[in-house]
Parts: C-alpha cells; sequence; structure tokens
C-alpha cells in the first residue's frame, strides 16, 4: 500500500505520537493521586496547575511549532526528542508546587504540542493521495499507547514510586528516538512528497492559505468549536478520573481497563477513517465526528453502573479516531500544505488551550461541590451548539482553486 519513503515517514509519525503519550492527560491523569498526595494539594489546586502551565505551553507553541516551515524535519526532531527525555527527568524531581508547574508546562509542551505536531505535520506535508490513511496509521502510535500504559503504569505504581517510572521513561526516549529518526527521515526535506500519477498532476492546484489569511476565514472558528470539543472533554476525563471512579464506585481498576476499550475502538474508527476520508474527504465526515462524544456525555449523565464505563469511554475512543485524523487532513483540503507547519502550529496549540480550559473547568466545578453528572450536562450543551453552527456551514467547506 505504501513504498519504501511512505512507510518511513509512517512508522516515524508511529513513533512520535506514541511517546507524545507522556505528556498527554490520559497519561499524566495516572499519577493525578501521586502527585497530589505527595505535594498535598486538592483537586483544584492540582486543575489550576495543571491548566495555567498548559495554557503557558500553547502560547508558546504558536511561535516554535511554526519553526517546522523553516527547519529540517530531522534537526527539527532531535531538538523536540532532547526536550522530551529533559522534561520527563525533570517531572520526576517536582517536589513543590513551583516545580511541580514548569514539570507540567514541560511535558505539555514537549509531548502532547511538539511531538504530535512533528508526527503529523511531517505526514501532512509528505502524503497528498493517501494522506487520510497514513494519518490513521500514524496516530495508531497514540492509540497503541492508550491500550497499553494506563494498566502498566497502574500496575507499576503498586511496586515503585512514581519518580522512578519517570527517569525511566527520560532514559528509554533517549535510546529510541535519536536512532529512529536518523534511520526514518534523515533525508526527508520540504519538498520530499507522495509520488502521484499524472490524472493526480492535471487536477486544479488549491488555494496556499497562510496564517493571517486562516485568521480571517470565519469557517475556521466554527470548525475549531467542533475541533477543540474532544480535547477539552476527554482532558477533564482523563486528568479527573479519580473523581470519576469516586463519583460513580466503580472501583479503582475500572477506568483503566476501560481505557482499554478506549483504545480499541479509537483504533478501529482510525484505520476506518483514513480510507472514508481518501474516498469522501474530511470535509463531509466533519459532521459525524462528535456525535459519539455528544452520546457519551448523555451516558455519564444518565448511567452509574461500573459496565457504563466502557460504553462512555468507548465513545470517546470513537470520537477520538475521527477527531485526530480529520484534525490534520481538514486544514490540508481547505488550505493547503505550503503553511501548513504555521497553520497546524496554530491549531496545535488551541487544541492544548482547550484542554487547560477543560482541566480548569472540571476543578473549578468540582471544588465548587458540581457532580459529575452536572459537569457532563455542561459538556452536552457545548457539543451541541457546536454541532447545529457546523451543520449550517457543511456546504461551505470547500477549498478555494487558483
Amino acid at each position: 500500500m505504501f513504498k519504501s519513503l511512505s512507510l518511513k515517514v509512517i512508522i516515524f509519525g508511529f513513533i512520535f505520537t506514541f511517546f507524545s503519550s507522556f505528556g498527554q492527560s490520559f497519561f499524566l491523569g495516572l499519577f493525578n493521586s501521586s502527585i497530589r498526595e505527595t505535594l498535598s494539594i486538592t483537586h483544584g489546586q492540582f486543575g489550576t496547575i495543571y491548566a495555567s502551565a498548559t495554557l503557558l505551553s500553547s502560547f508558546i507553541l504558536i511561535w516554535v511549532g511554526k519553526k517546522i516551515d523553516d527547519i529540517n524535519i530531522f534537526r527539527f526532531a532531535f531538538y523536540v526528542t532532547l526536550l522530551l527525555s529533559f522534561s520527563c527527568f525533570f517531572f520526576s524531581k517536582a517536589s513543590s508546587i513551583a516545580l511541580l508547574f514548569i514539570a507540567v508546562f514541560l511535558m505539555r509542551f514537549s509531548g502532547q504540542g511538539l511531538m504530535s505536531h512533528t508526527a503529523t505535520t511531517t505526514i501532512t506535508r509528505y502524503f497528498t493521495k493517501s494522506r487520510g490513511k497514513a494519518l490513521s496509521v500514524g496516530w495508531f502510535g497514540l492509540s497503541t499507547a492508550e491500550f497499553i500504559l494506563p494498566v502498566l503504569i497502574v500496575y507499576l505504581l503498586t511496586i515503585t514510586a512514581w519518580q522512578n517510572i519517570w527517569i525511566f521513561i527520560s532514559i528509554l526516549i533517549l535510546i529510541i528516538l535519536p536512532s529512529a529518526s536518523f534511520f526514518l527521515i534523515k533525508k526527508l526535506d520540504f519538498d520530499t512528497r507522495e509520488q502521484v500519477d499524472s490524472n493526480d498532476l492535471k487536477k486544479k492546484e488549491i488555494k496556499q492559505w497562510n496564517r493571517i489569511e486562516v485568521l480571517k476565514d470565519y469557517r475556521f472558528y466554527i470548525i475549531c468549536l467542533n475541533m477543540l470539543a474532544m480535547p477539552w472533554i476527554a482532558t477533564g476525563v482523563f486528568v479527573y478520573q479519580s473523581f470519576i471512579t469516586e463519583s460513580k464506585e466503580w472501583g479503582s481498576f475500572v477506568i483503566a481497563q476501560s481505557f482499554m476499550f478506549y483504545s480499541i475502538l479509537s483504533v478501529v474508527t482510525l484505520l476506518g477513517s483514513g480510507f472514508l476520508i481518501d474516498k469522501f474527504t474530511s470535509r463531509k465526515l466533519l459532521i459525524f465526528m462528535n456525535l459519539p462524544l455528544l452520546f457519551s456525555t448523555l451516558i455519564l449523565f444518565y448511567f452509574d453502573n461500573s459496565f457504563t464505563s466502557f460504553i462512555f469511554l468507548g465513545l470517546i475512543g470513537v470520537s477520538n479516531g475521527l477527531a485526530n485524523v480529520l484534525g490534520s487532513s481538514t486544514w490540508a483540503e481547505l488550505y493547503g500544505v505550503k503553511f501548513i507547519g504555521s497553520i497546524k502550529a496554530l491549531t496545535t496549540a488551541l487544541m492544548v488551550f482547550s484542554t487547560a480550559f477543560g482541566t480548569a473547568l472540571f476543578g473549578f466545578l468540582i471544588d465548587r461541590g458540581f457532580s459529575i453528572e452536572q459537569i457532563a450536562m455542561l459538556s452536552f450543551i457545548y457539543v451541541f451548539i457546536s454541532l447545529i453552527l457546523l451543520f449550517f456551514v457543511r456546504n461551505k467547506l470547500n477549498p478555494k482553486y487558483i
């Protein structure tokens, strides 16, 4: 299905999305209780630290992420690798609120931000005809991590200190990522593209939008409202998974086990959506992206049985699988790939910002006595309104041609 260089780009994306998991909310949320116990802080205090550090990382990502359009991809990936390894080591030393803030900032910036940005930008820029399938396979790396790591980390926390886990991760990054980058993308440059047939070359070229032009397009904001629903709601769920478990009386391992179901459905959706995108385009599939997320909020609102944890996270997994691929391919379809690094730096920063918003909002509401059911209903209202707005502009989501 993919030729040699194409396969290398996809493997690179897979590895980098896998390692981005160390800065993702689902992973950091696994250490929530341990960190709060170590530092003697509340849910709300942890949420404030997490949200403010994430917010700072989103602002800096807008500028640093843009550099992928100016620096050789291999060099950019190497710098990101060094930063991620250092960030993990620093996280192990978070012994005060100030150090925790810096540690969370570094992990969110290097892990969730730059690692995923590097992977998806590289794949999006390189592929044209097979972009959907390539992105879906690349994002499979994160889904694999979501399947393996929750249960593994919950187990490791029972036999060793959480600080030791982070030191091991830091060493693992230095062992694997530099050599993987060297063998997979050393020869890749800005002009390297997937080979397409002559019929594709004859098609009309779309207008290549720069970031300023994108910011003047009203469609960008409506799409973003929908793109950002998944990050802020899922982040709130992941970071405060212990609160949900306690509220629903599900037991300590139920959420961790449910993550496996979440991951399976996320992977199935990822692989299926890649083929669908290449056949029907991202623009036509966008309206379906948040429907499972909408139903998941209703599940959380109405049901308490521990079995519903699997349905709840499974539905989030379906939306996540769609969002991961659509979040990159939609922008390329609408605005071209010439300035895709700059555009994706902005959208990735907005995504990171939305996770900060979700963390802060959940923590604020929890500390003020809101139940998880009330929080679920607020989430439902947001998703519903954003879907209605997208429905009205669905027929206007077409690129401009030269």
